[in-house]
């Protein structure tokens, strides 16, 4: 028996696009009305970041796959419409970040996104 999950949702699309920074692949995997919240040490959760829609949040995976460090899929968990992933990177300076998202889809695709994030800071 095979493993439910959401028609249309590609788990290997996810990991080239992030693995690939590919920021355009990515944005492939989003509703048109999608939105994306961010809570890391500048945007706290009483006020994340919030992008709507994909032009938004466009311009936010354009800058973050612009930069020079690596990215790397770890986990990815899809139960559902539901999908959780942990993303790895790394600053060319060594400075590293460490990123969980969990997304709720719709019709396949991601129509709701929560990112946590922490990097490590100057010392």
């Amino acid at each position: 028996m095979g493993t439910a999950a959401s028609p249309g949702f590609d788990t290997e699309a996810l990991r080239r696009g992030i693995e690939g920074q590919d920021a355009a692949a990515l944005l492939s995997l989003y509703t048109d009305d999608a939105e994306m919240r961010v809570v890391d040490r500048n945007t706290q959760p009483s006020h994340p970041k919030v992008m709507h829609g994909r032009e938004q949040i466009r311009e936010m995976l354009d800058d973050v796959y612009s930069r020079d460090m690596t990215h790397k899929l770890e986990q990815c968990v899809v139960q559902g419409d539901h999908v959780a992933y942990t993303e790895s990177c790394q600053y060319s300076d060594g400075v590293k970040v460490l990123a969980n998202s969990m997304m709720s889809l719709r019709n396949g695709k991601i129509a709701e996104q929560t990112v946590l994030q922490a990097w490590d800071e100057e010392a």
